[in-house]
């Protein structure tokens, strides 16, 4: 039955009718239809900033100095003027950025030879915390000492800060020391609830840290080298025994030759011992495979073939990645040095295990190549699973992927049918596991099952996308061929020299029809444009 779609209708249909149970957000979101931002603000006199994001709530917009050295915290407010469809000329007041945001404070983040990573940004929306790093620069031939892994760069200092946006207080600190964390679209960092887990990559360690209500950033655990708080405390008693006994028996045997003795009083840290993580995952991989043959024979066979061939491969493989699935279990991503480093464009070359480690009993519970056929169907099932979005996030629950979304699903079917090759398919699809924290856009304009726009110049993913003379259009997804709005980024006549490369970044408003466009050219200006409903 046809309906009619303007704003009046769908107000009077809304009071006459229940929708059904569980869709009454779905209901509400379908009036995004008629609030479209219609209108563009071109070059819009504003800060010469790096503009970040807006925070899930949409109650802050987080941007950055040029210097990378401040951080300077805006407020959207809405434009105070109107005007007639038929006369739509704003006064130049009207045109600039302070009558969209309004400055709240800027706050100093890094010192001396530190800068703010631009890229970075974690928003704890329940107390309104905001996560940022600063760091020094990468050197990237640093010996592997005291632990490190070969071939991984070091950072001499990171620190992350917690901020209270509602005044820019920094309320505690993190220092991190001749580490590597991958700051870079928080691809090292993943937020859930309270709880943040941060990946070295260097040490291969994944620390655990709550954040308080008080604004205080508290050491929960680390997983690396060690699993459980006490297994460090076991290993040094039990070497210090070892140390005795061995010391009695050089002393009995041959006690003339004192010098050929070593300091065995001392924990081994010639990486004798595997670290605690790669104990457990090899230990699940051998069980696994035990488990697969009942016959003796068969079993021994299995073995040498699966997990001895094997072994040296297991033992080289470092943490990439990690991701909470929960409150109480990890999704891992092991691969080799080379491939952690690597662009995700890249990435699909190099071979990936993913493991789902339980912090609690410290247990590898499940284990995956990325080309593994029974991995890709549960996350094209199961993909909000993987989302892993904090309770208190209700913008975020309504994201569109592609186990909530027909469309969506219909879109992936289509990419796996046209694939030449279904296990490359796999491997690729595999690269965004785990995801990256708050990489997404919760704007009802990125809905889905609302418009329909091409994804390879504008997405709900956190990323600059190529950059193009011609407005992006938003098609509505209930009438198939009704332009709702466009988005152009850049200056309104377009680019005088359409052979330079532009890229373009865009900052939707969580709710509100108001969304930033950043069209960026290398040695130019960045050219700002904010589109609104007018």
């Amino acid at each position: 039955m046809l309906r009619n779609n303007n704003v009046v209708a769908r107000i009077f249909q809304r009071q006459i009718q229940t929708p059904p149970p569980g869709t009454s957000v779905h209901c509400a979101r379908r009036f995004y239809e008629n609030l479209v931002p219609s209108f563009t603000i071109y070059d819009v006199e504003c800060p010469d900033h790096s503009f970040r994001k807006f925070t899930d709530d949409g109650q802050y917009l987080i941007s950055f100095s040029r210097n990378h050295q401040d951080l300077i915290v805006y407020r959207p407010t809405w434009l105070s003027y109107s005007y007639k469809q038929e006369d739509c000329h704003l006064p130049s007041r009207a045109k600039r950025f302070d009558s969209f945001f309004t400055q709240l404070y800027c706050v100093p983040l890094a010192s001396s030879n530190e800068v703010i990573c631009k890229d970075f940004f974690l928003y704890v929306i329940t107390n309104q915390f905001g996560l940022f790093a600063t760091s020094t620069a990468q050197i990237h031939d640093a010996p592997a000492i005291g632990g490190a892994i070969q071939g991984v760069p070091s950072i001499e200092r990171i620190t992350f800060h917690l901020l209270r946006l509602e005044d820019g207080v920094i309320l505690d600190e993190k220092v991190f020391h001749n580490d590597f964390i991958n700051l870079a679209h928080n691809m090292g960092v993943f937020l859930y609830d309270d709880l943040l887990a941060v990946v070295s990559l260097r040490y291969q360690t994944i620390y655990i840290i709550q954040i308080r209500e008080s604004g205080n950033l508290v050491d929960v655990r680390a997983i690396g080298a060690f699993c459980r708080e006490d297994d460090e405390l076991f290993l040094n008693s039990n070497s210090q025994c070892m140390a005795v006994a061995d010391k009695s028996k050089l002393h009995q045997s041959s006690g003339n030759h004192v010098d050929n003795g070593v300091h065995s009083n001392q924990l081994n840290s010639d990486n004798s011992f595997l670290s605690g993580i790669k104990q457990r995952l090899l230990s699940f991989i051998f069980q696994g495979i035990w488990s697969e043959e009942t016959d003796k024979f068969q079993r021994v066979q299995c073995l040498k073939k699966k997990f001895y061939f094997h072994f040296q491969d297991y033992v080289d493989l470092i943490i990439w990645k990690v991701q909470f699935l929960d409150r109480h279990h990890l999704l891992i991503k092991f691969g080799s040095v080379d491939g952690g480093l690597q662009v995700s464009r890249s990435a699909d070359h190099h071979a990936s295990f993913f493991a789902v480690y339980n912090m609690e009993t410290t247990e590898i519970v499940a284990f995956y190549q990325n080309s593994a056929d029974e991995l890709y169907l549960l996350f094209e099932q199961f993909c909000d699973h993987f989302y892993a979005m904090s309770r208190n996030s209700s913008y975020m629950n309504f994201i569109s992927s592609h186990s909530n979304n027909i469309h969506a699903l219909e879109q992936l079917r289509s990419i796996k049918y046209k694939a030449s090759s279904l296990s490359q398919f796999v491997k690729k699809m595999m690269t965004s596991l785990p995801f990256s924290c708050q990489s997404l856009s919760p704007s009802p304009y990125f809905d889905q099952s609302l418009f329909r726009y091409d994804e390879k110049l504008i997405s709900a993913t956190d990323r600059h996308r190529p950059s193009t003379d011609h407005p992006i259009k938003f098609i509505s997804r209930r009438q198939p061929h009704t332009l709702k709005f466009k988005i152009k980024p850049g200056p309104e006549a377009g680019s005088l020299d359409g052979r330079t490369k532009k890229v373009s970044s865009f900052l939707f408003h969580p709710f509100l029809p108001l969304a930033l466009s950043i069209q960026q050219t290398l040695f130019l200006q960045p050219s700002v444009n904010i589109h609104f409903r007018g």
